[in-house]
């Protein structure tokens, strides 16, 4: 299946989905996470009329982000950040979604050049306390929001989450809700006025849009299989 055909397939399983449960698709953002994917697969996905991309790495977003500098893209970072990095994330991405430190917020709100907007932050928040997953703890999140809420030349938009894989759909659902909830009380407690929801994959979006997504992180429902596990370098790589 092209690129384009399974954009198509889920757009309309999208506005399905939102009708279902009395949502707007509009009010549900695709973010096509394109990490090891070559620029003829992002422009292809670009021609069906999606502008939000996400990476997980660096080295290779930067190299992307330059051969496509003439194209309207916006693009977010998704994968989790090391102190040595901020600076480059800070000047190259709209969006950061992986935040799950106070020193990696305040490295980001100091290296955001000013002639650009804020940079948009999601806290990454690790629902299960996971070893192997990053983000903050749950308990430790309403800590992490009041500072990044008071950092300059950034702008706390929401929070994201990779809950633990489950089959069933309504397991999925009772997880994003957790995430959900955790978002609305955060809200009220701090008088913030955050809006995003980054939460879904390709296997379980359909049970995040139900549980209140706002943005969809889509690898592999968009780009199909990868071809190997291998990063792009200066050539380009297929995953």
């Amino acid at each position: 299946m092209m690129i384009s055909e399974r954009i198509n397939t889920i757009r309309q399983l999208l506005v399905d989905t939102a009708k279902s449960c009395q949502r707007s698709a509009k009010d549900i953002q695709i973010i096509a996470v394109s990490k090891g994917q070559p620029e003829s697969a992002i422009k292809m996905a670009f021609a069906t009329g999606i502008t939000n991309f996400g990476e997980n790495y660096l080295q290779e977003a930067r190299m992307k982000i330059h051969a496509l500098q003439a194209l309207p893209l916006c693009w977010h970072f998704i994968g989790p950040i090391q102190s040595n990095k901020a600076e480059a994330i800070a000047q190259h991405f709209s969006w950061v979604h992986s935040v799950d430190r106070e020193k990696i917020a305040q490295l980001l709100a100091k290296y955001r050049p000013q002639h650009l907007p804020a940079l948009n932050l999601c806290l990454q928040v690790n629902l299960d306390n996971e070893p192997n997953k990053s983000g903050v703890n749950p308990q430790q999140l309403t800590q992490l929001a009041q500072v990044v809420s008071q950092l300059p030349h950034v702008r706390l938009r929401g929070l994201m989450a990779i809950p633990m894989q489950r089959s069933d759909p309504e397991q999925q659902y009772a997880n994003f809700l957790r995430l959900t909830n955790l978002f609305n009380d955060l809200n009220k407690a701090l008088t913030l006025s955050m809006d995003t929801l980054s939460m879904g994959m390709s296997d379980d979006w359909v049970a995040a849009v139900r549980a209140g997504s706002t943005m969809l992180r889509l690898g592999k429902a968009i780009f199909g299989e990868r071809l190997s596990n291998t990063r792009l370098s200066a050539s380009p790589a297929k995953q």
